[in-house]
């Protein structure tokens, strides 16, 4: 049953939740009508700085958002080239084909618009074809309808079309809308079909083609340095003092959210590769292709491997700080040698970072012969603490042993030359 002692008692800030809930309680709106307007108002605002950013971004260098906007120029540019060839040129009464097809085909690879526009071109016959077919059987538009694009919706299902198969439903319908199935009507449709099929991938093969080579390197030095983030914050919090649950739930967020950043690298991998095809033979030799080459693959999955270290290890310090599991977090002398490692393994991750984005070859030694003394000796003060902390139970021990197992992994990633001699 409630407890009607409770009404005679008034909780911490009760004063202030009655005024809010009289502010908004007002003649000819109800209560919390605001809200949606405000969230509306918030998102556009975003929208609004997100579109500012991307401009500056255009504005200042080579980047991605600068890349969007030349595929953006060259998709308007490839279906104007098509309109005029088509219409202003031949004088073709089905010209508005060619544009309409040399716009799509503008892809974000060069092998992408080849394999797209084979597919189209042939999702565009089949629904040229069949809507001919259906109107000489119909010998009506509604009936010709009926009969052509259910089949064509369904067939539009079949991979062998990928995303291109509606076309042919789409194409079926202009056909039959538009009156012209004759024999000489379609075979204009196809005629600019491949027209426009041709301009687009001429355009986007030719014209600055896409390479990204530039995503794979963004990303892959986006990652190193969110993961020397992440080591860096994790040294901070032990350093001060200030590791508890909460700390540990945000910094175990943080490098779950590596395991994006991993992904975003592979998906920018698969596209690198994908607009290499075709572009390292004939584009380059005309000198329309760039010539730089990708970060190694290894670096990927060495920098996968760091993720997973630096996730392993903050899961521990998340289990050592959980009052109710029986892992214990060592001394707060122990942790505080142990910061220094980390954040030592933070600067190198940025040092990677740096070197990656500044195009750097394989790896080699990049901690100077300070940095590398200050590793050992950190090192050697912590299996010194591990070795006394032996002494006080094994829950302290156990984690103290994961927290350098981890950090000996991540050095061994990081620095394999200095770590092994």
């Amino acid at each position: 049953m409630r407890d009607h002692r409770a009404w005679g008692s008034v909780s911490p800030g009760y004063p202030q939740r009655m005024t809010r809930v009289r502010e908004e309680i007002r003649p000819g709106r109800a209560p919390g009508r605001a809200a949606p307007v405000s969230r509306v108002a918030d998102a556009a605002r975003r929208d609004a700085l997100a579109v500012g950013r991307a401009a500056r971004a255009v504005l200042e260098g080579p980047g991605r958002e600068r890349d969007l906007l030349v595929q953006s120029l060259k998709a308007a540019a490839a279906a104007l080239l098509a309109w005029l060839v088509a219409q202003v040129w031949l004088g073709d009464p089905m010209a508005l084909m060619a544009p309409w097809v040399a716009l799509v085909l503008v892809q974000a690879t060069v092998y992408s618009s080849l394999v797209q526009a084979t597919r189209q071109f042939a999702a565009i016959c089949i629904g040229a074809l069949v809507a001919s077919g259906a109107q000489a059987v119909a010998d009506d538009t509604t009936g010709a309808l009926a009969l052509s694009v259910p089949v064509l919706v369904l067939l539009s299902n079949w991979s062998r079309f990928g995303d291109q198969g509606i076309y042919a439903a789409t194409t079926a319908v202009f056909t039959i809308a538009s009156g012209t199935v004759s024999a000489t009507a379609v075979g204009h449709r196809l005629g600019q079909a491949a027209l426009g099929a041709l301009i687009g991938v001429a355009v986007n093969a030719l014209v600055l083609p896409p390479i990204h080579l530039r995503d794979v390197r963004e990303n892959l030095a986006a990652l190193a340095r969110e993961a020397g983030d992440v080591l860096r914050d994790v040294a901070a919090d032990l350093r001060g003092g200030e590791w508890d649950a909460q700390s540990a739930a945000d910094r175990l967020g943080a490098s779950a959210r590596l395991q994006h950043r991993v992904e975003a690298l592979r998906s920018a991998r698969g596209w690198s590769k994908e607009s290499l095809r075709l572009t390292s033979g004939a584009l380059r030799a005309l000198h329309r292709a760039p010539t730089e080459a990708l970060p190694p693959e290894d670096e990927d999955e060495r920098f996968g491997r760091v993720t997973g270290h630096v996730t392993a290890l903050t899961r521990t310090l998340a289990v050592a700080a959980d009052e109710d599991r029986t892992p214990a977090p060592p001394d707060a002398a122990v942790l505080r040698c142990y910061a220094e490692l980390l954040e030592l393994l933070g600067d190198t991750c940025h040092a990677e970072a740096d070197r990656l984005l500044d195009g750097g070859g394989a790896p080699d030694a990049r901690l100077d012969g300070r940095t590398e003394a200050t590793m050992r000796e950190l090192h050697e003060r912590l299996q010194e603490g591990l070795r006394e902390q032996a002494g006080r139970g094994a829950a302290r021990t156990a984690v103290l042993g994961t927290l350098l197992l981890q950090a000996e992994n991540l050095w061994a990633e990081l620095a394999p030359e200095t770590r092994d001699r």
